[in-house]
């Protein structure tokens, strides 16, 4: 399903924090809401999965206009924090999400399977959250995103503050579930993540400043660095608020 961003703003009491930002997104392709923290990347997250009504503008994904409950099904979000339950084991957890899912019993045991296995987590299946490590914790809501299949999964920083043999893990892990037919959207400030994507939305204090292929925005760059692209922003920025 496509996802196709037109227009939309939000503004939180006195602060605009989504600027204007139109862009579209082909199914079965990585797409990378790149930008410093601070920018509107989560909350451009939160609007695109429903949880938040834009003040202007609209999203579509697959034809469908966002917010809509009977979409939520075919959605995976990870959040930034992650959103499990300490005292239950791995495997609980699981059962827990797949019930809110409504997910026949047979099948999520299957599916529990397999997605502890995807994560590398199965020999942990009965341990407590608790005692997980913060990358295990990861993977087990990344499990928990992609527990009933979604049709599009959005991933918000899920590798902030992991160690850089574990950030290529999963990384890897992004790129089976990307080859298996699904549609992700990933946020991140980490600049060298963009070159793991197909396509990039580059975002800078609530505005889109480039949305392209990543081998188009890295061809504007002198360094083949994106972050170029940032720092022109910034001094367009600061050029236009001296005049």
């Amino acid at each position: 399903m496509d996802i196709v961003v037109s227009h939309v703003s939000k503004r939180f009491v006195q602060k605009q924090v989504i600027k204007d930002v139109t862009f579209a997104i082909p199914a079965g392709e990585i797409c990378c809401l790149l930008g410093p923290s601070g920018s509107g990347k989560t909350t451009l997250i939160r609007l695109m999965i429903g949880a938040i009504p834009a003040d202007q503008g609209t999203i579509e994904i697959g034809g469908v206009q966002i917010p809509n409950m009977n979409m939520l099904e075919k959605i995976g979000f990870m959040p930034q924090n992650d959103a499990l339950y300490d005292d239950l084991s791995a495997e609980a957890n699981l059962r827990f999400f797949g019930g809110l899912y409504h997910m026949e019993k047979v099948k999520l045991e299957k599916r529990i399977n397999e997605v502890l296995a995807m994560v590398d987590l199965k020999e942990h299946e009965k341990k407590l959250v608790k005692n997980f490590s913060g990358g295990m914790k990861k993977r087990l809501s990344l499990a928990v995103a992609i527990l009933h299949s979604p049709e599009i999964l959005f991933l918000d920083e899920p590798t902030a503050g992991i160690d850089p043999v574990l950030r290529r893990k999963i990384w890897e892990q992004f790129q089976d579930i990307k080859n298996a037919g699904t549609t992700i959207i990933v946020s991140t400030h980490v600049m060298d993540e963009v070159t793991e994507c197909d396509k990039a939305a580059l975002i800078y204090n609530g505005s889109l400043i480039e949305y392209d292929s990543v081998t188009n925005l890295l061809q504007k760059t002198q360094n083949g660095r994106v972050e170029e692209l940032f720092f022109s922003a910034s001094s367009n920025s600061m050029g236009g608020a001296s005049q």
